[in-house]
């Protein structure tokens, strides 16, 4: 079995563009919430496939504000390391993002 990603540059370029006018925003709140987006849009294009060559959409069933206590945490963390906690916090994202996705 392998995983393949379909992401196209114009969907990517979109993706960054609502993001950064949403980062400003709000003042660089949003970047607490972008991990999340960013994993759920990356998984949500990617396949697994077989051996047989038959591809199988994967599903992230996260969604941004499902773990506001999850968010609040890391921001405190976050804002009590200056910074370096949010480097953490990504990794922790893809990890409860690939947690809760499945293959159909």
């Amino acid at each position: 079995m392998r995983v393949q990603a379909d992401v196209a540059t114009i969907d990517i370029l979109g993706h960054l563009i609502m993001w950064f006018i949403l980062v400003v925003i709000t003042f660089g709140i949003a970047l607490f919430f972008f991990p999340y987006s960013f994993s759920k849009f990356v998984i949500n294009r990617s396949f697994i496939i077989d051996e047989r060559g038959v591809a199988r959409q994967m599903t992230c069933h996260t969604d941004m504000f499902g773990n506001l206590g999850h968010v609040i945490l890391w921001m405190i963390i976050s804002l009590l390391t200056f910074g370096l906690g949010y480097v953490f916090y990504t990794y922790k994202v893809w990890n409860y993002s690939l947690n809760h996705t499945s293959v159909d």
